[in-house]
């Protein structure tokens, strides 16, 4: 596409504005830099945009999917395997990525968390206590190129910015009562005490402490307490509203861009952000070895080149995988010969439901996103995998998020599915009702990758990006297991039905499941195997760097979002010592 217009250059072109891009610019612009964020979405903020009287719309946001992606502007084909034709998704159901100020970080539940020491060094531990031969063919399993302890600082930073919730389980090494027995050692509490107790998350934990189990408070990033983050902004207490999920907050209690950043970024004199820019290429020079800049298409339809001396990929998971290829900046993975690493590693989440059905009323519409006991002695290698057969785990959790009338159907097994009997089940049940979920890993396999499509186009005649997936036998009998446990916890509730959802079969696209894609730009200390570096600079274009869940090198059984912030903490040190000395970071 040839430029229509060339604009002023800036120091550091962000393509994206979420929460990696606002932690960037926020620490970039600090450090003097000048910083333009492009979102190919609106600008949004809580007020007007999430203002109660329009926010809580079921209807709106849950149902017709208001504030995600709309595939008649950007879409992705999908087959399980290479045999099959990629077809385009006409809409999106299984994961739902946003557009617009904020990203993802508008509508996330808020449940947060750190990753287990483990889980950065998952291939050389697993070989370490299970031998080589425990790895299954075909899998790609990685180590990350960072551990626990170098990220625990930048996990801390995470969680002030945006005043988790929690109950410590590790302090320095010394176990907490009442917190995860199985975390990493932290440095500090949270800044902010739980979230206080519902009716069915204190049934929970009876039950799982009675079966010998370690159950304790998700860390939310929904404000138990009125709050001022680390740069002084105001967060106000959450009042259990329960529209998290799919929603943005209108009361300022929920960790997002907009509650912990903005409203001291937008400040700045030497940030700026602008909106509606398709972003379509990294520019390079005549090496191939330096990025110029990015094309972008913006809302008059025109073709801008935007010059920077840095560029950072901070868009979604697989958009960020998307804009490589087309760049061809890095070279693209073949799953025929495992060579190539553009589009390597894509990962995704394995979850199951286990719907609850109390004996007592529970109201569950009082609830917020991050509101459940857990328990994690089931997730990454908390436990012996040796007679299972499978590596990753998951945690288990019984969540108490709103109750939403359209959506919440938890009834019992052997509920009709319609009919008078079925109106009359919902309507009994409502109040007692919620879920239990098993919220697995998935690893890194050859046969699971993002490449171009060969076929289907977009509006600027760009290949369509192409996702080839499927669940494997490891993530099946690892979903089953943490399915079982979970089902274990009900049974010890005071209940009077339950039904188990256990995924089976193919993975199918159409239901929604978790919005935690990773993989694709994969992180490591070998460029054979991975897109960029430790510091997120990739190993081909040294002024490049690339944030998000897309540097995963596999999925650990967590939802991803705080790794994702404490990353990109750890980039933005790494970023401002480039500049000080620029070429590879390794």
């Amino acid at each position: 596409m040839t430029p229509d217009k060339r604009m002023p250059a800036v120091d550091v072109v962000l393509v994206g504005f979420g929460w990696t891009a606002s932690i960037l610019a926020q620490e970039l612009t600090n450090a003097g830099l000048q910083v333009l964020a492009l979102e190919r979405g609106a600008f949004r903020d809580t007020v007007p945009d999430f203002s109660t009287a329009q926010i809580q719309d079921e209807l709106r946001y849950a149902v017709r999917k208001q504030g995600f992606e709309q595939t008649a502007r950007e879409t992705l084909t999908f087959r399980n395997t290479t045999s099959q034709v990629a077809l385009p998704m006409r809409k999106l159901g299984s994961f739902l990525p946003a557009a617009g100020v904020g990203g993802a970080g508008v509508h996330w539940n808020g449940q947060n968390w750190r990753f287990l020491p483990t889980d950065f060094v998952a291939r050389s531990h697993t070989e370490q206590r299970y031998g080589k031969k425990f790895i299954p063919p075909g899998m790609n399993l990685q180590d990350w190129g960072v551990t626990y302890d170098e990220m625990e600082p930048y996990y801390d930073r995470w969680e002030y910015l945006c005043g988790i919730s929690g109950q410590a389980g590790n302090i320095g090494g010394k176990i907490q009562p009442g917190g995860n027995p199985f975390e990493g050692p932290r440095r500090r509490d949270f800044p902010l005490p739980p979230l206080r107790r519902s009716a069915s998350t204190t049934f929970f934990d009876q039950a799982a402490k009675e079966l010998g189990l370690h159950p304790f408070p998700c860390p939310a990033a929904n404000a138990s307490r009125p709050y001022v983050n680390s740069l002084g902004v105001q967060m106000g207490q959450c009042t259990f509203c329960g529209f998290c999920e799919w929603f943005g907050c209108g009361n300022y209690s929920k960790a997002s861009p907009q509650t912990t950043i903005l409203p001291v970024l937008l400040k700045k004199p030497n940030f700026s952000f602008r909106t509606y820019c398709d972003v379509t290429r990294i520019n390079t020079d005549s090496t191939g070895k330096k990025a110029t800049g990015v094309t972008y298409v913006g809302a008059d339809g025109k073709v801008y080149e935007q010059p920077a001396n840095i560029v950072a990929l901070c868009a979604f998971a697989y958009h960020n995988a998307h804009l490589l290829l087309l760049s061809k900046i890095g070279k693209p993975y073949d799953p025929g010969t495992g060579q190539g690493v553009v589009g390597r590693n894509y990962a995704y989440q394995m979850s199951s439901t286990i719907g609850v059905t109390f004996k007592d009323i529970i109201n569950p519409f009082m609830g917020a996103g991050a509101l459940g006991q857990v328990v994690d002695d089931f997730n990454g290698d908390n436990f012996d995998h040796g007679p299972l057969n499978f590596i990753g785990g998951g945690y288990i959790c019984l969540w108490n998020t709103g109750g939403r009338p359209i959506l919440q159907e938890y009834l019992p097994d052997q509920t009709p599915k319609w009919g008078s009997a079925w109106k009359k089940a919902v309507h009994e049940d409502y109040l007692r009702s919620t879920w239990i979920q098993g919220h697995g890993s998935v690893m890194s396999y050859r046969s699971n990758y993002l490449d171009l499509d060969p076929t289907y186009t977009d509006v600027y005649g760009n290949p369509l990006l192409r996702l080839t997936f499927d669940f494997q036998p490891n993530e099946h009998a690892m979903s089953k297991y943490i399915t079982d446990q979970g089902a274990r916890i009900a049974r010890a509730m005071p209940i009077k039905g339950l039904k188990v959802e256990q995924r089976s079969g193919d993975y199918s696209i159409v239901p929604y499941q978790t919005t935690h894609n990773t993989g694709g730009a994969a992180m490591g200390t070998d460029p054979n195997t991975s897109v960029v570096n430790r510091y997120l600079q990739s190993w081909d274009v040294p002024n490049l760097f690339v944030l998000g869940s897309s540097v995963f090198p596999q999925n650990p059984g967590y939802n991803p979002t705080g790794t994702v912030g404490a990353l990109t903490f750890w980039a933005a040190e790494a970023i401002q010592r480039y500049i000080k000395n620029p070429g590879s970071l390794m």
